[in-house]
């Protein structure tokens, strides 16, 4: 009896050191994996830059994005009308056979809003400091729904001559205030570049009206700068509630992308993985 007690004591022993043993060779690696497992290529990230600036202002943005593996495009955004603008950018996405990842900055986010209809492979909108108009809605109206931009304070307008005798007008931003209202947070020697180099918004494309909204259709994310002066902060968190935007805020100039690269990166991966 003694015996057999002796010997049950032993496989009990044997059997607990198996099983410590067993975990000590697996490990972690038996658990859940913490994210999701790859499911094909990763989706091309496109980002569309707004008035006042150009597709040099993601370059930090694409380093990080192309360090992770993501083929990027930032395409020129012609800057001259609602309609023509978003056509552009959706025969640049026609030429994308696999899945889009579509974000916009400032104008771009209405860019982005009508180029992304009819798309079925964006899977997600990414809206940076952006705006995202329902119907019928313009930039110009958009920024003045609620206090706080000093947008239209800081503009200068040169005309330019169209082929049939009229004329279109362009909206620049003041050397003098340009730092101040569009990058308070980028050093002096960098704006005063942006300023001479910044490509002008068209009176049209500002004023011009949105057409049915990708994002009724399209989740979306959204990165709102609270210390912006184009779009304030208030417009974008209406605008992001009214899409159902993922939000994220974060004390930054309009150009959020420029002076906060990886938080722009941030919600375009949480985009990403809610929806690979």
């Amino acid at each position: 009896m003694i015996a057999s007690r002796h010997r049950s004591s032993r496989f009990l022993t044997l059997a607990v050191t198996a099983c410590a043993l067993a975990l000590t060779m697996t490990g972690p690696a038996s658990a859940a994996p913490a994210t999701k497992p790859d499911k094909g290529p990763k989706p091309t990230v496109v980002l569309v830059h707004g008035a006042f600036a150009d597709a040099s202002g993601f370059n930090d943005t694409i380093a990080r994005l192309q360090s992770e593996g993501f083929p990027v495009i930032a395409p020129a955004n012609p800057l001259r009308d609602v309609a023509g603008d978003a056509a552009y950018i959706s025969s640049i996405l026609d030429t994308i056979p696999g899945p889009v990842i579509l974000a916009g900055h400032s104008y771009g986010g209405i860019v982005i809003t009508n180029a992304a209809r009819d798309h079925a492979n964006v899977k997600a909108l990414v809206y940076l400091g952006a705006f995202a108009p329902d119907e019928g809605e313009s930039a110009l109206v958009l920024a003045d729904k609620f206090p706080g931009s000093e947008l239209g304070h800081a503009l200068l307008a040169r005309n330019w001559s169209l082929p049939d005798g009229t004329h279109g007008t362009d909206g620049y931003i003041t050397a003098e205030r340009f730092r101040e209202v569009f990058a308070a947070d980028l050093p002096a020697s960098k704006t005063r570049l942006m300023a001479a180099t910044q490509r002008p918004g068209s009176v049209g494309g500002l004023s011009g009206g949105s057409g049915v909204p990708a994002w009724k259709t399209i989740p979306s994310w959204y990165l709102i700068p609270t210390e912006d002066k184009v779009i304030p902060p208030a417009v974008q968190r209406f605008m992001a509630k009214r899409a159902g935007s993922k939000v994220t805020e974060i004390r930054s100039s309009h150009v959020v992308m420029m002076s906060h690269p990886d938080a722009a990166v941030r919600q375009i991966l949480a985009a990403y993985s809610a929806t690979r």
